[in-house]
């Protein structure tokens, strides 16, 4: 997992950071969707209506933008290798943003699970007319201030691969701060060399070579 070298790590780690935009992408759609459109009518709780799948909604749009900003910082680093704040904004975002992703998932899970063990009866509670559970499958017809067609397919359609998409985006995070610590020279990865490597790099660049001389760095070409 520590394996990261100068010459292919660039190139795999701006592939990460691509990926992570476009799941990125591709999650806030989703969880933009299910928050703004299908789900709206949970979006402002009441004493009436339930808020256990705003919070997972909002988690999974927060979350994709979140791994758009760490797929864009892994690809300015996979260009600017020696930089120390870049490769701190690498080890923060991409720490953080597995977190989340984590978060988001296991959340995302939970609304699932609790969706199809109560029959969606959480999706139903701001309609009334009956003294009986009212779920998106009953025969039992209830005035409700939403529209309830196939709303019980259609967020499941959606969260399902939301969660997905969350669980390899924290995947990918967890690989691009992999490659922060080693660039660091921190934790595990400690023994790798590449951190000595980007510094030999940047004593033998130009600048470098006029501000301290050449005879300085026996190591420089």
């Amino acid at each position: 997992m520590c394996a990261f070298d100068k010459d292919k790590g660039p190139r795999r780690l701006m592939k990460k950071g691509l990926t992570l935009i476009l799941v990125g992408h591709i999650n806030f759609i989703l969880g933009a969707i299910v928050h703004g459109n299908v789900l709206r009518h949970i979006s402002k709780p009441s004493q009436e209506i339930t808020t256990e799948y705003t919070a997972a909604n909002i988690i999974s749009v927060t979350s994709g933008l979140l791994s758009i900003a760490t797929g864009i910082i892994a690809i300015v680093v996979s260009k600017n290798l020696h930089v120390l704040k870049l490769q701190v904004g690498l080890l923060i975002a991409s720490f953080l943003n597995a977190l989340l992703s984590a978060a988001c998932c296991t959340g995302l899970l939970l609304a699932i699970t609790v969706t199809v063990a109560h029959n969606g009866q959480g999706l139903m509670l701001g309609c009334n007319d009956t003294q009986v559970p009212i779920n998106p499958r009953s025969p039992i017809s209830a005035r409700c201030p939403f529209d309830t067609t196939r709303i019980y397919d259609t967020t499941l359609a959606l969260w399902i691969p939301c969660a997905m998409l969350a669980a390899f985006e924290a995947g990918l995070s967890v690989w691009c701060f992999i490659v922060g610590l080693a660039l660091r020279g921190l934790g595990p990865c400690g023994n790798n060399y590449i951190k000595e490597q980007l510094e030999e790099e940047a004593q033998c660049s130009p600048h470098s070579q006029r501000l301290i001389g050449q005879h300085l760095n026996p190591n420089c070409a």
